[in-house]
């Protein structure tokens, strides 16, 4: 039905009739799991190259939170239970958001070394337009940095 809805209508009538049509409805991620090869390499690159802060919970597990969200931290050799069908590093693909002009994104990720695969670009995102720049993690897992100039009052320089 989804398919068929975001086919026929825009995003927000969509999200209007799934709203009338289910008796529940998802309003927001808490967090999500990246597995990893390397959770030192990967806080340090996250740290680094995207201010995260780390976190630690639980019986020795490891994140990383911004904002109000986190990314839990599983490590390949032995995956937290439950978790997905096939855990494997490097098969994200994660779009972020910053209220930091993009041109000083580029220059804090080429400060850090870390090199930008592709932007500024123009993308669309959830609910409004984007200008990108994307990056892999120490996994390969492809991270968008994005900000909405518009919706932010940003400029993208």
């Amino acid at each position: 039905m989804s398919r068929a809805i975001n086919a026929q209508v825009g995003l927000a009538q969509a999200r209007r009739l799934v709203r009338d049509d289910v008796p529940m409805s998802v309003t927001g991620l808490d967090h999500l799991v990246l597995t990893v090869d390397d959770i030192d390499a990967t806080v340090a690159f996250y740290r680094t190259a995207l201010g995260m802060r780390e976190i630690a919970f639980g019986a020795g597990r490891r994140a990383l939170a911004f904002g109000d969200q986190k990314i839990n931290l599983h490590p390949r050799a032995a995956p937290i239970t439950p978790h997905a069908r096939r855990p494997t590093p490097g098969s994200a693909d994660l779009c972020l958001l910053t209220d930091v002009p993009i041109t000083r994104v580029v220059q804090h990720l080429q400060a850090a070394g870390v090199p930008v695969e592709e932007g500024p670009v123009r993308r669309t995102g959830a609910t409004s337009a984007l200008l990108s720049v994307y990056v892999r993690d120490p996994d390969g897992n492809l991270v968008e940095i994005s900000n909405a100039p518009a919706r932010a009052g940003a400029h993208p320089g």
